[in-house]
């Protein structure tokens, strides 16, 4: 007995009622919407929602095996279905993994399936698509190298079709792939490539602020965080008005910058307009307001305070990471000038238990200060003290010319 419109029209409803409270009968209820002949565009358009709604109801429940089940079993339903629709569906579908913790692996292996799976099909965009999917997979996973492979093959098929839309996208996670492999002067050059692919054609907003994170984020590379900062801030407002949750992420990037330029006193009065006040309260804010806190301070106790009680918050994001080991290292240094500056022969020991540090860290860290010539000095490790020296009035080469003269001076006198 066939299945009719109405039929599959009952049993979605009913699904759909069952979900908050019943979610196996909803489950059970999607299948047989599922299993329903393909008769009618009715019917499709009814199992087109039923494959959403079940994809939902696994994501929600965190089961990335029965996800996968699904993106399997919805081939049948996407033969019959247009391509365009097909596309828009199973990337759907692969996104609600995003959801999923731990669901890395499975992820990648239902795209590489789907991939082969639309290259058997001859259904070029969506190999491309879940191609270009694969490759952000792969760099979330910091799998670089077969990511860059991957790079490789599709740009090439991408240039001889002229597609200037996902030629952007790949561009981008190229520029990503080359940050992540801290080769920065590639990054550079993929993140150009895709700027030019974008201004050919219109750059829906949520591609144009993936690309004013990434020129933000290899700015701040090069330590140009005012340029950094009017990108992020771009970014960020861009994000806020589509209300997207990664807008928190370029917020967190417009207050380091802040920090880095010494401007820690900017970030409350950053946090108190409009578009900031919704996120002022977070953990991933609170946590940048102590980094600002102890920077103002000059305080390196209240710094590793910050850096423990909020280890998740500023240590998953490579860009944080990466900056504020290097302002720690700075306050450090401070620091250490601050506390020798006194003497002219001071105990390592001493100075490390003054600074809170081990004594092996602060000694290589005071020869690391010698060696770039911002401390003046030399270690003494037989007893394992500091020897500080005045500063020099002039350098030793300007003594030398004066000298030079002096003596040349003289001798035309003489002649």
């Amino acid at each position: 007995m066939s299945t009719s419109s109405t039929d599959t029209s009952a049993l979605l409803e009913e699904a759909n009622a069952a979900l908050k409270t019943d979610a196996k009968r909803a489950e059970a209820l999607y299948q047989q919407v599922l299993q329903a002949p393909k008769a009618t565009d009715d019917i499709l358009r009814d199992q087109e929602s039923a494959l959403i709604k079940l994809g939902q109801l696994y994501r929600d429940e965190k089961n990335a095996k029965s996800l996968a089940k699904v993106v399997k079993s919805s081939r049948g339903f996407m033969s019959n279905a247009a391509k365009a629709k097909t596309a828009k569906l199973i990337r759907t579908l692969i996104d609600y993994f995003s959801d999923i913790p731990g669901s890395e692996k499975v992820q990648i292996e239902v795209t590489q399936d789907n991939i082969e799976w639309a290259r058997n099909e001859k259904r070029i965009f969506l190999k491309q698509s879940l191609e270009a999917r694969l490759i952000a997979l792969h760099l979330d996973t910091e799998n670089y190298r077969p990511a860059l492979a991957l790079i490789d093959a599709l740009l090439k098929e991408l240039r001889r079709l002229d597609d200037k839309m996902i030629l952007t996208e790949v561009h981008l996670l190229e520029s990503r792939v080359y940050r992540g492999l801290n080769n920065f002067p590639k990054a550079k050059s993929s993140l150009t490539s895709a700027r030019t692919a974008a201004n050919a054609i219109y750059c829906p907003p949520p591609l144009q602020a993936q690309l004013d994170l990434q020129s933000g984020i290899l700015h701040a590379e090069d330590k140009d965080y005012k340029t950094a900062y009017s990108y992020f801030f771009e970014t960020f407002e861009n994000l806020s008005a589509q209300d997207d949750p990664k807008a928190l992420t370029a917020l967190k990037y417009m207050l380091l910058c802040k920090i880095m330029l010494n401007l820690p006193e900017d970030v409350t009065s950053l946090l108190s307009i409009k578009l900031a006040l919704r996120f002022a309260q977070l953990r991933d804010i609170e946590s940048m307001r102590a980094v600002a806190r102890a920077h103002q301070n000059r305080n390196l106790a209240d710094f590793e305070r910050a850096l423990k009680d909020y280890r998740e918050e500023l240590s998953s994001d490579q860009t944080i990471r990466s900056h504020l080991a290097a302002l720690y290292d700075t306050l450090l240094e401070q620091n250490l000038l601050r506390i020798v500056e006194p003497y002219s022969v001071v105990e390592i020991k001493y100075v490390a238990e003054v600074v809170g540090q081990g004594t092996a860290q602060v000694e290589a860290k005071l020869s690391q200060m010698i060696l770039d010539k911002v401390l003046n000095g030399v270690l003494d490790q037989g007893n394992g003290c500091l020897i500080v020296f005045d500063e020099p009035e002039e350098d030793t080469i300007g003594q030398i010319g004066k000298v030079v003269e002096a003596l040349y001076a003289k001798t035309v006198k003489i002649a």
